[in-house]
């Protein structure tokens, strides 16, 4: 440990420590632009310059390290008039309309400029401006001329997204940060850059001239759009969610958060908003109270209970639905004598069903899998599924972390990757038996050999119609090299249905099979959420009632539905998600409910009311928590092993379709949000093939095919892509196919 003394106090630090880093751990303030803790050390703003006691200049403190005995003065003479210095050129040709910027009352460098800079300038020269860019629909660019150039967006694209996508051109006055010519910024993770840039040159482009920061109230929250967890401050004014931002949690989201997060809340006002409860009759939909919908449900519920057996009742829930919401629907569903519930809306294999011991999550913390010396990772989409996660791993293989990926294409990860390999879907489980049976080679070796490793298994896995099969070909592997199993859960609180075990009875796949007569649907869009969302919607249309409680009414919706109840989203109730690590996340509603809309929770309370049911008494939803979770005891009921032995499908030369669900398809709100739907991610996707496929299947790259699933047809652009395995079409979920049979499955291609 080295010696330190930073204005009179001292302190030991480790070797190679930097003066700035000191300094934050003594609690001393060293004003800077640059400097940030998860970035590279650029020391270009020199904002952070202090004394440094025999130094014959004053030193940038982000770029100095620290030496024994060292003595600093950070708010000396020498060391004031430097930065005073310094925080003179920046504003040189600093456009001052701080009246109408757009990060007024939060700008770094305003505030830098009061508390270390001088009065006034004395620089009378014209200032230069510099044309605004065009960096995407997320991130506005049109004021660049506020630039500082302290690099942190360049540094962050380049480091932490993974790819260089902003760079500063040209030398000089001359400079300008701007994103490669003709190109958008594309990283899923792009709006951190607007929480790094310290003034007003990049900002959120849909939050633009929405309201100042001042007139915001801020609230903490939870994201429900995927299952890291992510913390989040959430800015409101006048009731309505106006702006997203990250919470740090070093442990889960660090202090980043995906695009997906911080962009989604502009689905949550869509046209497509449920406002009152609706009741179809005579093929019109007509408006009602909250005492008729229910009493509707009821009525209708007892009837076809009465008249066809509780058996012809299911309910299909969204895992993306809070703790309380699912335990107060397994208890409605256990009082009615409902045995059909199911949460799995694009699982197709049930065969685990019952074998394992225990509720399926990642198998570690967050922070633990991204200390692992070996990963291997199966069937994800790693960039589309958890963006942050991924970038957690692409630090930690940067340096010291040997990933490695086996799947049905190879996703551009911008990493550097052990192995990387594209494998047919129905060779997985054949794979994993192999690596388990040769622990020497490769992958399994750095398994094997390294202190700790972990295998982790994507949604592509947990959809596959031989899901058990590759899972307890994972669990051999596992076993032989030592490794942690774990999954990467698809919804905000999948684990949280799984340690509620509400998933009972009939799969939804079982239920298409064997139709029920009704259906409730909890926050579940069957178009699109389920697998095989054509089947579904014939499925529904043929069933004699159908519930839905949604925040969002849909064509499918007002199609095959009879009543439709207004709930409210994540930012209207309270709740709880537990996440992948199996962390308990509570949170508070943050603006008051939309229109009519209520929260579920307390819907299904009242609904237990309206069937006289016991144990229905609450007044909060912290009380419905405690009385479904025991969180002493929640570690006891994650637990990955699996008692299963089956045989693999090694079904050769088959066609199957792979991509996962769109980045910004996965639930309702992210699919309404025009910005995430304007980005190239969400376009309508090409269908992808191997040359050779291609060539087998007599199609021209580029040209128009007509594909198929079950009795589904729809037309797709074919396009060659070498980084495909053979057989496999790279086809990801969006709302322009979800018509087509489930992901995972055989599909058709054939000319037009």
């Amino acid at each position: 440990m080295l010696q330190i003394e930073i204005d009179g106090k001292q302190i030991a630090v480790k070797q190679g420590a930097t003066v700035m880093e000191a300094a934050h751990e003594l609690g001393t303030y060293i004003p800077h632009f640059c400097y940030h803790k998860k970035l590279s050390i650029a020391a270009n703003c020199r904002m952070c310059l202090v004394e440094v006691e025999k130094a014959p200049k004053p030193l940038p403190a982000c770029a100095t390290p620290v030496t024994d005995g060292m003595v600093v003065h950070t708010h000396s003479p020498k060391a004031k008039q430097a930065q005073e210095g310094v925080m003179e050129f920046l504003l040189i040709n600093h456009p001052l309309d701080c009246p109408i910027c757009d990060q007024g009352g939060e700008c770094q460098l305003q505030d830098l400029a009061v508390g270390y800079g001088k009065s006034s300038s004395r620089y009378q020269e014209e200032k230069r401006s510099v044309v605004g860019k065009d960096m995407g629909p997320l991130v506005s660019a049109e004021e660049m001329s506020r630039c500082i150039h302290c690099t942190r967006c360049v540094r962050f694209t380049e480091e932490i997204a993974g790819m260089q996508e902003i760079a500063m051109a040209n030398r000089g006055e001359f400079s300008e940060i701007m994103p490669f010519i003709g190109k958008a910024v594309e990283t899923e993770l792009s709006g951190n850059v607007i929480d790094l840039c310290p003034v007003g040159a990049l900002t959120s482009k849909p939050f633009r001239y929405d309201a100042r920061s001042w007139e915001l109230s801020r609230r903490k929250t939870i994201s429900a759009h995927d299952a890291l967890g992510s913390n989040l401050i959430v800015q409101t004014k006048e009731h309505t969610v106006r702006r997203v931002l990250p919470l740090e949690n070093e442990a889960v989201n660090e202090c980043w958060i995906s695009d997906r997060d911080r962009f989604a809340y502009e689905g949550l006002y869509h046209e497509s908003r449920l406002k009152t409860p609706k009741i179809k009759h005579g093929g019109e939909w007509h408006e009602v109270d909250w005492p008729t919908a229910l009493e509707y449900v009821r009525k209708t519920l007892d009837c076809i209970a009465k008249e066809d057996g509780k058996e012809q009742i299911g309910i299909w829930a969204n895992p993306m639905n809070t703790v309380e919401e699912l335990y107060l629907a397994k208890k409605l569903a256990n009082g009615l004598g409902i045995k059909h519930f199911d949460t799995r809306l694009q699982q197709q294999d049930n065969r685990l069903t019952g074998r394992l011991k225990g509720a399926q999550w990642l198998g570690q913390s967050i922070e633990d899998l991204g200390n692992s010396d070996a990963v291997l990772v199966v069937g994800a989409n790693l960039r589309k599924e958890q963006p942050l996660l991924t970038a957690r791993l692409r630090r930690a293989a940067k340096s010291y972390m040997a990933l490695s990926i086996i799947a049905g294409s190879k996703e551009e990860l911008h990493m550097p990757l052990l192995a990387q390999e594209a494998v047919h879907p129905n060779e997985w489980a054949g794979r994993l038996k192999n690596l388990a049976q040769d622990l020497e080679q490769g992958v399994a070796a750095s398994l094997k050999n390294a202190e700790k490793a972990a295998i982790v298994l994507g949604a592509e896995v947990q959809n596959h119609p031989d899901y058990a099969a590759v899972y307890a070909a994972a669990q051999e592997l596992a076993a032989a090299t030592g490794a942690v199993l774990g999954i990467l859960p698809q919804a905000a609180n999948s684990v949280g249905a799984d340690i509620l075990g509400v998933n009972s009875g009939n799969s939804i796949q079982e239920m298409l099979a064997q139709p029920k007569k009704a259906v409730l649907l909890l926050n579940v869009e069957p178009e699109i959420d389920v697998a095989n969302g054509g089947k579904a919607v014939a499925v529904l249309k043929q069933a004699q009632s159908v519930m839905a409680f949604t925040p969002f009414e849909s064509e499918t919706l007002r199609e095959v539905c009879d009543v439709m109840l207004p709930i409210a989203p994540f930012t209207e109730t309270s709740g709880s998600f537990i996440s992948m690590e199996g962390r308990v996340q509570s949170f508070h509603g943050v603006v008051k409910g939309f229109a009519d809309s209520r929260p579920l929770w307390k819907v299904l309370r009242v609904l237990g009311n309206v069937f006289e049911l016991e144990g229905f008494e609450f007044d909060s939803s912290e009380q419905v928590l405690k009385e479904a979770v025991n969180k002493e005891g929640l570690s006891e009921k994650l637990n990955n092993a699996a008692d299963i032995q089956v045989q693999a499908n090694q079904a050769a030369g088959q066609l199957v379709r792979v991509g996962g669900v769109g980045i910004y398809h996965t639930d309702p709100i992210v699919r309404r949000s025009a910005p995430l739907q304007a980005t190239s991610h969400a376009q309508v996707p090409a269908a992808r093939l191997h040359p050779n496929t291609l060539a087998a299947l007599g199609l021209q790259d580029g040209a128009s095919a007509q594909a198929g699933q079950g009795a589904e047809r729809i037309r797709v652009t074919v396009v060659a892509d070498a980084g495909l395995s053979e057989n496999v079409v790279y086809l990801p979920l969006h709302t322009e196919n979800a018509a087509l049979g489930a992901l995972m499955n055989t599909i058709e291609l054939a000319g037009a």
